[in-house]
C-alpha cells in the first residue's frame, strides 16, 4: 500500500510517499481502508524533531492519528459485524494522554476496535475524521468549563478546528463568545460562527481590546487553545473568580501563568491533562458530537484537504498559520 513517511525529521519535504507492507490486525485490532487522514498541528511539530522526550518516535515513520473509512478485516476478539463499516477512530498507536499519532497517512491504518466510532449516515467520513480528534476534546473541555448563560468567554486559537467548535458551544449555552485569532481570514470565520467579537493577538494592543470588548470588566472564561505567551497574555484578561482551561500550544507550547498571582484572584486553573481524565468516556463524547451535527447544531468547519501526495503541502499549509479549522489528507 502507498503511505506517507517522515524519512527523517526536518522540513515538509521530509515527508514522502513510499510502498509498505499492508497493516495486519492484531488481537482486538482492525483494518481501516482510509478515505480521509486528520492532519494535525502535533504531527507538524513531531516531524519537525520536537517532542522527543514525550514521544518515543523513530524515522521512518507515518505520522498521523486519526483516521475514516470502512473496516475492510478484523484480527481475533473483533465483532465481525464491524467488516463494511464506515469508522472514525484514532490509530492503533494513537491515544489521549499516551501512545504516538501515528499510521494515519496511508491507504490502510490499524485501529483497536474499543476506539471505533461507526458514522452515521448523513455525516461524511471527511466531517467524522474532522471530529475525531476536535469533536471529543472540545465537549470535555466544553463540559469542564460549565460555561453559565451571561458569562464572558475568551477563545484564543479561535480559527482551528478546535476552536472553531468551541466557539459555537459556548454561543449555544448563551455565553457573550471574544474570539482571539491572528488574521483577517480567520477573524471572519469565528464572527460568522458566532463569536460576538474578535480580537487579531498578531497585533500588540490585543488584551486591551479583548477587556474592551467586554466593556472593561474581563472575562469569566478563557478557553486556551494558543499557549505560550498568548495564553499567559490571555490569562490577564480574566476578571476575578474566573476560569482559566489550557488545552493547546498552538503557540509552540502551553502557557506559563503566574498561577499564585491568579489563585490570589480566586481564578481556577485547568491544564491539559485536568481535562482529559481516565473517567471521561470518549467514545460517548464522539457520538455527542455527531449528534450535534446532524441535528445542524454545530458545523464543522474543514478549512482545507489535500491528496496523500501532498502531504507535505498540508503540513507547510498549518506552520504558515494559514490554515482555516480542520486540514485533511483525502484518499
Amino acid at each position: 500500500m502507498r503511505a506517507v513517511q517522515a524519512t527523517e525529521f526536518g522540513g515538509p519535504e521530509v515527508l514522502a510517499v513510499r510502498e509498505v507492507p499492508d497493516p495486519t490486525p492484531g488481537s482486538g485490532q482492525v483494518v481501516v481502508q482510509v478515505a480521509a487522514a486528520d492532519v494535525m498541528f502535533l504531527d507538524t511539530r513531531l516531524r519537525a524533531g520536537w517532542g522527543t522526550e514525550y514521544f518515543e518516535i523513530e524515522t521512518p515513520y507515518v505520522p498521523g492519528g486519526a483516521v475514516s473509512g470502512v473496516v475492510v478485516e478484523v484480527g481475533a476478539d473483533v465483532d465481525p459485524s464491524w467488516l463494511g463499516k464506515r469508522v472514525a477512530t484514532s490509530t492503533a498507536a494513537s491515544g489521549i494522554g499516551g501512545g504516538q499519532p501515528i499510521g494515519g497517512y496511508a491507504e490502510k491504518a490499524l485501529a483497536k476496535a474499543e476506539t471505533l466510532i461507526e458514522v452515521p449516515e448523513g455525516l461524511s467520513l471527511t466531517q467524522a475524521v474532522a471530529l475525531a480528534h476536535d469533536g471529543k476534546t472540545a465537549l470535555a473541555v466544553f463540559d469542564r468549563a460549565a460555561i453559565k448563560s451571561g458569562e464572558r468567554v475568551l477563545i484564543t486559537a479561535a480559527g482551528g478546528g478546535l476552536g472553531t467548535l468551541l466557539i459555537q458551544l459556548a454561543r449555544a449555552a448563551g455565553a457573550y463568545v471574544v474570539a482571539a485569532a491572528r488574521g483577517r481570514a480567520k477573524l471572519e470565520l469565528a464572527e460568522r460562527l458566532g463569536a460576538h467579537a474578535v480580537v487579531d493577538y498578531s497585533e500588540p494592543d490585543w488584551i486591551a481590546k479583548a477587556r474592551a470588548a467586554t466593556g472593561g470588566a474581563g472575562v469569566n472564561i478563557v478557553l486556551d487553545g494558543a499557549g505560550g505567551e498568548l495564553g499567559a497574555a490571555a490569562a490577564a484578561t480574566i476578571a476575578d473568580n474566573g476560569r482559566f482551561l489550557g488545552y493547546g500550544a498552538a503557540a509552540g507550547d502551553f502557557a506559563e501563568l503566574d498561577r499564585d498571582a491568579l489563585a490570589a484572584r480566586d481564578v481556577a486553573v485547568l491544564g491539559l491533562f485536568d481535562l482529559t481524565g481516565a473517567d471521561i468516556d470518549w467514545n460517548a463524547l464522539s457520538r455527542r458530537i455527531q449528534a450535534a451535527v446532524l441535528a445542524g447544531e454545530i458545523e464543522v468547519v474543514i478549512g482545507q484537504t489535500f491528496d496523500l501526495e501532498d502531504a507535505d503541502s498540508a503540513h507547510a499549509t498549518i506552520e504558515s498559520r494559514k490554515s482555516l479549522g480542520r486540514t485533511l489528507l483525502t484518499l
